[in-house]
């Protein structure tokens, strides 16, 4: 592909996530007034019906109410980006791990569980329980691994929907399955 049809290319992915973008934050504004139970009930329909700005929007209004973090447009960029599979680079302080929350509960919603690899078992841990404050309002499931966990407290973590760990845990889980001589 020439460098003028890649520009192109870039040109329109480029004006899709600030159209999105864009849909999110007015989406994100109109949700803000609304009482705890009204977006429990804004996100347990989107979690029958998936809908991507809906849900992001609600994700954004319901860190913004639990965690007090407001998510900058920069952030649901990062999110975007994740959601369509991409990688999305941030450095130290952007707020990798709000980013990350809606779509997180975008693939959770649509049946796919999802595994977010950290650093080490400090940070699945904590970002467990922290953005696991968001996830519950969809009625999403979530945990963690950690090095010191049984084969069944692991097989029960990695069946919800939202599985925290770090990479080398995943890493070692998959190749001690290859190895197991029985379920």
């Amino acid at each position: 592909m020439s460098l003028a049809k890649v520009k192109r290319f870039l040109g329109l992915i480029d004006r899709e996530y600030e159209a999105q973008t864009t849909a999110i934050a007015r989406r994100r504004d109109e949700l803000s007034d609304l009482t705890d139970v009204a977006l429990r009930t804004g996100a347990a329909h989107t979690r029958s019906n998936p809908d991507l700005i809906e849900a992001f929007a609600l994700t954004a209004v319901i860190a913004e109410r639990v965690l007090g973090l407001k998510m900058f447009d920069a952030q649901i960029s990062g999110a975007l980006t994740l959601q369509r599979g991409a990688i999305a680079e941030m450095q130290t302080g952007e707020g990798k791990t709000l980013a990350a929350a809606p779509a997180v509960v975008w693939y959770a919603l649509n049946g796919r569980g999802v595994h977010v690899l950290t650093a080490n078992d400090y940070l699945a841990r904590r970002d467990a329980a922290w953005m696991g404050r968001i996830y519950e309002w969809f009625g999403l499931s979530v945990a963690h691994i950690s090095q010191l966990m049984s084969a069944p407290e692991r097989r029960a973590a990695y069946l919800c929907d939202i599985t925290y760990a770090t990479a080398n845990e995943v890493g070692f889980d998959y190749l001690r399955d290859g190895l197991a001589r029985s379920p």
